[in-house]
């Protein structure tokens, strides 16, 4: 005896079906189709604060012989002694970046610098700030912090490079 409707059930398990494979498949894609459409991202207004503009432009000016960078990612500045690379010790300094690092005109790091503002006391800066030291100290590079509310003269700065920022920082 003849099922009734026979067709309209293989009909609706079909599409189904198909949709589950359709649904597998879209989740198996490789995820570079989020390419096709922009991301919901724009350039920020500024980069650095008033107080960070007003420093780099008197770095600029007292160290004419040196490149002062902005906004540096410790990453891009310390690597790991050669076999020594551990994921955990990465983890605790891979997202912190400097205010600014001067370096000579070999692109050889010469002095980090930091300029701390009332957001440092927070404990939570404090803490990576204190990672930021240690990883510095570490790779033997020098470290000034400048507070945002005396910012230093020309002659400070130029004494900052001279003496490896011995007196004024970590």
């Amino acid at each position: 005896m003849p099922i009734p409707h026979l067709s309209l059930y293989i009909g609706i398990t079909v599409l189904v079906v198909a949709a589950v494979i359709s649904l597998v498949l879209k989740k198996l894609a490789p995820q570079g189709s989020s390419l096709a459409k922009p991301w919901p991202l724009e350039p920020k207004p500024r980069i650095l604060s008033e107080r960070e503009r007003a420093l780099y432009q008197r770095l600029v000016q007292a160290l004419p012989d040196h490149i002062v960078l902005a906004q540096v990612q410790l990453l891009q500045v310390l690597q790991f002694q050669r076999g020594r690379r551990t994921q955990a010790l990465l983890n605790r300094f891979s997202q912190l970046s400097l205010d600014f690092l001067v370096v000579d005109r070999d692109s050889r790091p010469m002095l980090a610098i930091e300029l701390d503002d009332a957001t440092h006391d927070r404990p939570d800066r404090r803490r990576a700030d204190a990672r930021k030291n240690h990883a510095l100290k570490s790779a033997g590079l020098p470290l000034v912090r400048w507070t945002a509310k005396t910012l230093p003269d020309a002659e400070a700065i130029r004494a900052a490079i001279t003496t490896g920022g011995s007196g004024d920082g970590v």
